[in-house]
């Protein structure tokens, strides 16, 4: 396999005393994959997320993505690698309220030094794909939450990442609201877009993941191959 990410022998230890955060780890995925990442509460899964968005550094072994140990870059570099390279969703969306939802999303650009009249027609692109083009001007408390879910998967799209990491995204949401996130991250992947996915939905990784991995106390517990379905 032509891994995108290669995580090697990898142990988290935030706590001396203490079990560790990641054991051993190992772990590979390819180019165009998504892959979900569960596991009970304290299992590792976000310290796992957080090493390869490089928001986080391992105690020992090492963590490769897009042919770069980032175990070893410097803060700038790191910074540099985030903005380029990865795209991040959160649970609670982490929107910023004083911003409009247009502004939301070109931020990612406007940090990453891209030009404005580009930056903006990639904004426009992703809120017509996302369905949200009527939000532009609005602010995210007048939106709905599975709207809002969609104001920042476009703002972390906005820089066409390579990877693109979600932590708990439909979390917050009620079923059916999560459902259609679910869709459009099975949609993203469908066109080439590499998703490691954290989750604690047995059925969100089953209709739209085509690997899932198990953590349990820190541990590579199984990696299943099942295939997508619709």
């Amino acid at each position: 396999m032509d891994a995108l990410i290669r995580i090697d022998d990898v142990t988290k230890q935030y706590d001396r005393a203490g079990q560790p955060a990641l054991d051993g780890v190992g772990l590979q995925v390819a180019a165009g994959e998504a892959v979900a990442i569960m596991g009970p509460s304290g299992s590792g899964k976000s310290t796992l997320l957080n090493l390869v968005a490089g928001l986080d550094r391992p105690t020992s072994g090492t963590v490769t993505v897009a042919g770069v140990r980032i175990d070893t870059l410097s803060e700038t570099a790191l910074a540099r690698y985030r903005r380029r390279t990865i795209g991040m969703i959160f649970q609670f969306f982490n929107l910023l309220d004083d911003l409009t939802v247009e502004d939301n999303v070109l931020l990612p650009a406007q940090l990453a030094g891209v030009r404005r009249a580009e930056a903006r027609s990639r904004a426009d692109e992703l809120l017509a794909a996302l369905r949200i083009s009527q939000h532009a001007r609005d602010y995210p408390a007048r939106l709905s939450g599975g709207e809002r879910q969609r104001v920042a998967i476009a703002r972390a799209l906005v820089n066409r990442p390579t990877l693109l990491l979600a932590d708990e995204p439909t979390g917050a949401l009620d079923t059916a609201t999560g459902e259609q996130i679910g869709e459009v991250l099975l949609d993203l992947n469908h066109t080439g877009q590499t998703l490691l996915l954290v989750t604690h939905n047995p059925d969100l990784a089953a209709r739209y993941a085509s690997r899932t991995v198990e953590l349990v106390d820190g541990k590579l517990a199984s990696d299943v191959t099942t295939g997508v379905r619709r």
